[in-house]
């Protein structure tokens, strides 16, 4: 049905920038004090046991991996996956949606598919961003605060990291994405009556996406440990 004619392009780049424009910013600066107490803890820990040398694979993977995906998609649900949901919620109950059928036009087509395809897309670029962002800033407070060498930094991150590493990083981020914008649009549509109804749906959409992506992050982070062996195992 997504790609089905006509294909709603203009709405899409529209949805994409609005996601991208909300997003973006909170992003980036969200993904720096993260990546920076992965790296603080990993060290700290590291240091304790002796293997200080492998502070930074340690971290990358913890940030690449886990962090990246979950930063995205919080900030996508909270950010762009209410407005979307209280777009879509004040379209139904004054209802426009079912003056879209009434006209042969598909509210799901027209409206739901973009946006959905914008919170992926806007997912999946922003998880690069974060995870570059992140490993930086973890790499800046190893080697500035807790004394770490880059070559050690460095060495361990090759020496543990793996491509299939970042894709399961991607996948997550396509997946989760895709669980913020369904949901943020599935209650957008079905309010309950009134603007008090529009609120509470935009409230259930956030904390359901939060519960859904946790529990689909284990889920997949679990396969993933299963089929993909450790580097050098």
């Amino acid at each position: 049905m997504s790609f089905r004619r006509p294909f709603q392009l203009r709405e899409l780049i529209q949805q994409f920038w609005f996601i991208a424009s909300v997003a973006i910013l909170p992003t980036a600066l969200v993904s720096i004090p993260f990546g920076a107490v992965i790296s603080l803890q990993v060290g700290s820990l590291a240091k304790q046991l002796g293997a200080q040398s492998l502070t930074g694979g340690a971290s990358v993977l913890a940030v690449v991996q886990q962090a990246s995906p979950l930063i995205v998609a919080l900030l996508i649900s909270g950010a762009a996956g209410s407005a979307i949901c209280a777009d879509l919620g004040s379209r139904t109950i004054r209802e426009e949606m079912d003056a879209m059928e009434v006209m042969g036009v598909s509210p799901v087509q027209r409206l739901v598919v973009p946006r959905v395809l914008a919170c992926m897309a806007v997912a999946v670029l922003l998880n690069g961003l974060v995870s570059v962002v992140g490993v930086a800033g973890g790499y800046f407070f190893n080697v500035m605060m807790q004394d770490g060498t880059p070559g050690a930094y460095l060495a361990s991150f090759s020496a543990l990291a793996q491509l299939p590493d970042l894709y399961v990083g991607e996948l997550k981020a396509l997946l989760f994405g895709f669980i913020a914008g369904v949901v943020a649009a599935y209650r957008g549509l079905n309010p309950s009556p009134g603007p008090k109804g529009v609120g509470d749906a935009v409230n259930q959409s956030v904390v359901i996406t939060f519960l859904m992506l946790f529990f689909v992050n284990l889920v997949l982070t679990v396969i993933y440990l299963q089929v993909v062996p450790p580097k050098g195992a």
